[in-house]
């Protein structure tokens, strides 16, 4: 796990043996049982967590009772509720595993410490924020522009192992097309 965390940081930001450390000296572990929460829509999240196996998902409830999955992520990946993190308000989403999960949790209190005591650790979840913030950009600006027989080809191309890690209904969610629809693609691809 720490090589897992060590490896995963140093793609960013170079960070000496004893930053490592103390970085995972504040990080806990989890399993994550399959269809287990991490958050809950309405509850304050306080944690942001670091995938090392398994797969989750963010969605929200909209005004007709649908499920509208919003994020898929995957190993080596950080995930939260950013806006319920940041000003420890109500989370307007909810974090699910999809499968059992293993993660890594670090405390907002924690993780703002370390921000003092190791300073390039915050370029670090800077990076990170900006690479977050291009995928979302992109889904928004692009990725919903294109016709829904694209948007799922490019999701294969992206992450082709991933369609056999997730229900066909939560892929339809995502990509905001039917689940009889993206069944008539599979067939065709």
């Amino acid at each position: 796990m720490k090589e897992q965390v060590k490896t995963y940081l140093n793609r960013y930001v170079l960070f000496s043996d004893s930053e490592i450390d103390e970085i995972y000296s504040k990080l806990s572990y989890k399993t994550v049982p399959k269809k287990d929460f991490i958050l809950r829509e309405g509850q304050v999240c306080k944690k942001k967590y670091f995938i090392l196996n398994g797969l989750l998902r963010s969605f929200y409830i909209d005004s007709k009772g649908n499920e509208k999955i919003t994020q898929f992520a995957l190993e080596n990946w950080w995930v939260t509720d950013m806006e319920s993190f940041i000003n420890q308000t109500p989370a307007l989403s909810s974090i699910q595993a999809l499968e059992k999960t293993e993660v890594l949790i670090i405390d907002k209190i924690d993780l703002e410490n370390l921000y003092v005591s190791i300073p390039k650790l915050e370029r670090l979840f800077r990076i990170i924020t900006e690479n977050m913030l291009i995928a979302i950009q992109r889904r928004n600006n692009v990725y919903l522009q294109m016709k829904s027989k694209d948007r799922y080809f490019d999701l294969i191309k992206q992450l082709p192992n991933f369609i056999q890690r997730v229900p066909q209904y939560m892929i339809a969610s995502y990509l905001e097309i039917t689940p009889e629809y993206l069944s008539e693609l599979r067939k065709t691809s």
